[in-house]
């Protein structure tokens, strides 16, 4: 009897300690359903139907190990990306350039977050595009200051919000069920219809493959590993593991779902979707208007809560490379409104929104290669790593992975002369 009593108890004990440690991969997946995402996955699904779902597991898989890669070199380092990388470069001459680089990779994310929050809340409750422009400045810094120096209860209004976006496709797949059939096909049957599926796996991958919160999960890895003994940062790279493999997992499905939602509604009517509000127009009559609420509800909390992960790692990356602590709040601001007039003005000459999300993840899949290059590179270095240096079947995957973006990218680029 206490054989099974002592392994419930270790069992209990390691529980507890996971639940401890968590929080990293919960606040970097909700940048794995950012709006982004919606704007690809749909614009995937309506124009190819189910032809495009293993672009989704491909760059998913990517996303995972990339993702661990970081969270690792911050539990072994104690350091983030973004100041191994200025460690490394040295000079403020390569320095600087690569710090403006990875700020014009922040502020193209931050885009595809502040649009989704306002068309939102311009379709949700009818609020005029410039009264959505000025609430979806402001959102962030509101949580932000609303959980300051209350880290762990802004990992649980993540884990609301990543609740809210899974359950509400859970609901939008049981209104408008796949066929598995097709769903097995487009999982293992890659191609490309044409040059312009092509330019959408691209939007996929760098809605998917997000560098900024590379740079974020080695900050917050690092931050949960400070004044831990060797031992300790062992049990903890094990339970990053499993953070991420279970959290970016949930977040691969929510993408399938998206655009199998796309796929299924839109597919067979000939409606390429061209932008966020046709999605929604195009979903009432099919599904009822239940269909589309949740889907306007689950796309504003994935603007809201990707746009807070976005603000973080870009106040990390700008500390990070310049090496000085930035005031919290001027970076926090700073960040939120550069995108604001810009993206404003393009909304009310009338700009497609969906294009603009979609072009904004093209521009982050060039600039992938940043932020993945780099991790690769540092964590398959045993002298910067130690025990916890890449094995070379990881370092071999990472490379393969890494060689796929970079071909997906000049493939486009061709395709698109």
């Amino acid at each position: 009897m206490s054989l099974p009593s002592s392994r419930f108890s270790n069992l209990v004990h390691s529980l507890k300690r996971f639940i401890a440690y968590s929080g990293p991969a919960l606040i970097v997946s909700i940048a794995y359903i950012d709006p982004g995402n919606y704007g690809t996955d749909l614009q995937g699904g309506s124009a190819f139907g189910y032809s495009l779902l293993w672009v989704v597991w491909l760059s998913s898989a990517m996303a995972m190990l990339v993702q661990y890669l970081s969270g690792k070199l911050g539990i072994a380092t104690g350091k983030s990306l973004a100041e191994l990388l200025r460690e490394k470069l040295g000079k403020k001459m390569f320095v600087i350039p690569y710090w403006l680089s990875t700020e014009i990779m922040a502020a193209a994310t931050d885009l595809a977050e502040y649009l989704g929050t306002v068309i939102a809340l311009n379709l949700l409750f009818g609020v005029p595009m410039i009264y959505a422009a000025i609430f979806g400045a402001v959102d962030v810094i509101l949580i932000l200051a609303l959980t300051y120096k209350k880290f762990r209860v802004l990992e649980q209004i993540f884990l609301l919000f990543v609740s809210i976006i899974s359950f509400g496709y859970i609901y939008e797949l049981s209104v408008a069920p796949p066929s598995i059939e097709e769903i097995l096909s487009g999982s293992l049957l890659p191609h490309f219809a044409n040059p312009n599926a092509l330019f959408v796996s691209v939007g996929i991958i760098g809605a998917t493959v997000m560098p900024h919160v590379v740079f974020l999960h080695s900050f917050l890895t690092k931050e949960k590993a400070n004044n831990k003994t060797a031992e300790e940062k062992k049990r903890m790279r094990r339970f990053h593991l499993a953070e991420t493999i279970f959290l970016l997992t949930i977040a691969a499905l929510v993408n399938a779902a998206i655009l199998l939602m796309a796929a299924v509604a839109f597919y067979p009517h000939n409606s390429q979707i061209q932008s966020i509000s046709e999605a929604y127009k195009t979903l009432v009559p099919l599904f009822g208007i239940s269909a589309g609420v949740v889907f306007l509800i689950t796309l504003l909390s994935s603007g809201i809560a990707s746009s807070v992960a976005g603000t973080l790692s870009g106040q990390i990356i700008m500390e990070g490379f310049l090496g000085k602590k930035i005031n919290v709040w001027l970076r926090r601001i700073i960040t939120r409104f550069i995108n604001v007039v810009p993206t404003s003005l393009a909304i009310l000459f009338g700009f497609d929104p969906l294009h603009i999300l979609v072009y904004s993840q093209f521009i982050l899949s060039m600039l992938i290669p940043l932020a993945v290059i780099p991790v690769v590179i540092l964590t398959m270095n045993k002298k910067i790593m130690g025990e916890f240096a890449n094995r070379k079947i990881t370092t071999i995957v990472s490379c393969i992975f890494v060689g796929i973006i970079l071909s997906f990218n000049v493939l486009s680029l061709v395709g698109r002369q």
